[in-house]
């Protein structure tokens, strides 16, 4: 659907769908009543003290946030909320008038924010995007799924007969979730530390060519967060490092610790939900081969996440008579918590993860550095 609004005597052209229309309109006419244009240069963004950054994820906010630190006069909007799935989030008429307004716009990258495009469009941005992403390797949509395809094979190599026809319907559901799952590959690239550090850097640099008169502020900020990335990057390998390789199990509730478990050796049986979208939905087939899979490695515990609904991992942990970690124990994922959660910035909630993940192999973790807490 093509709108064409006249805003300030200036003609705008907006490509938007059904979905978007409301908000859309709302937006047009909230623009007109404050005189604003739906969009702007790009090459007027370095020209003014002020500079209003809109960031997608909550990881990525929380990025941002340390970038900017109390820098006067830079403002940044968080659109996704705590505990809010990147996956279905909608934007809102507010969402889409911060967004319409921005000079800089930061995001994950690699296809996690599938509502962009639209977005972007329906808003009328047209300020400078910062792609996190940029410089990391990203893993396929394969990647973390070998050891959970080894696991699986030994548990059918025990009972081949009885597994004949699950094999069979796994095939069939695992096109279905290939659907879901993202073409340009692995998007949950926050979960490795080191990745987080690189993703910092991007968007320090792009902060700071957007805006070269606060670009010492920025990069000063950045220098100090980097440090503490640095320290909790090496707290988690002294202590995962620790654990004889055979015991760094982890099963949680979708596909979105890949990066992390291959950062830090650590053996990804398998997930509740085969896909890295977390509203996909497992069969019954993929259950039961969860639960093989668990049972033949010794997996002690399954892990929810916070922004997920815990039911089908309670299932499954109760089906293989192992620990379920959900509610206040669940790991963050896909989103950060709320405001005085124990995953209310990245860092806590990296801590929080490992904590928890350590315990659930019987192993209580190292002081965390006094810089961290």
């Amino acid at each position: 659907m093509v709108l064409t609004i006249i805003i300030n005597r200036r003609t705008v052209v907006i490509v938007t769908t059904p979905k978007l229309l409301l908000p859309v309109l709302a937006v047009s006419a909230a623009l007109v009543l404050t005189g604003c244009s739906a969009s702007g240069s790009a090459a007027s963004v370095g020209s003014s003290d002020d500079l209003k950054v809109v960031a997608t994820t909550t990881q990525i906010a929380d990025l941002t946030r340390n970038i900017v630190g109390d820098t006067a006069g830079v403002e940044v909007t968080q659109l996704i909320q705590p505990n809010q799935s990147a996956h279905s989030y909608d934007p809102s008429v507010a969402d889409l008038t911060a967004l319409g307004a921005a000079d800089v716009l930061v995001i994950n990258g690699v296809g996690l924010e599938e509502w962009l495009d639209d977005a972007i469009e329906a808003s009328g941005f047209d300020g400078v995007t910062i792609d996190s992403d940029e410089g990391i390797t990203i893993l396929d949509g394969e990647a973390g799924h070998e050891d959970e395809a080894e696991h699986a094979d030994e548990a059918d190599h025990a009972d081949e007969a009885d597994h004949a026809d699950e094999a069979e319907h796994a095939d069939e559901t695992a096109e279905e979730h290939a659907e879901h799952d993202h073409a340009g590959g692995n998007p949950h690239i926050w979960t490795a530390v080191a990745n987080a550090e690189a993703m910092t850097a991007t968007i320090a640099d792009g902060l700071a060519a957007a805006s070269s008169s606060h670009a010492a502020d920025f990069e000063a900020n950045e220098a100090d967060y980097a440090a503490q990335l640095a320290e909790l990057d090496g707290w988690i390998h002294e202590n995962v490092d620790a654990v004889p390789a055979d015991q760094r199990l982890l099963v949680s509730n979708h596909d979105a610790f890949g990066y992390f478990t291959a950062a830090y050796g650590i053996t990804y049986v398998g997930s509740v939900i085969p896909s890295f979208d977390d509203n996909a939905e497992p069969s019954a087939a993929e259950i039961d081969a969860l639960v093989a899979a668990i049972t033949a490695t010794g997996v002690k515990a399954v892990f929810s996440e916070a922004s997920i609904n815990p039911k089908a991992a309670d299932t499954i942990a109760a089906e293989a008579g192992v620990a379920v970690y959900s509610g206040d124990d669940a790991l963050y994922g896909d989103s950060l918590g709320p405001a005085g959660s124990d995953g209310d910035t990245y860092i806590a909630s990296q801590l929080h993860n490992v904590r928890l993940i350590l315990e659930s192999w019987g192993v209580t973790p190292s002081a965390v550095p006094a810089d961290l807490q």
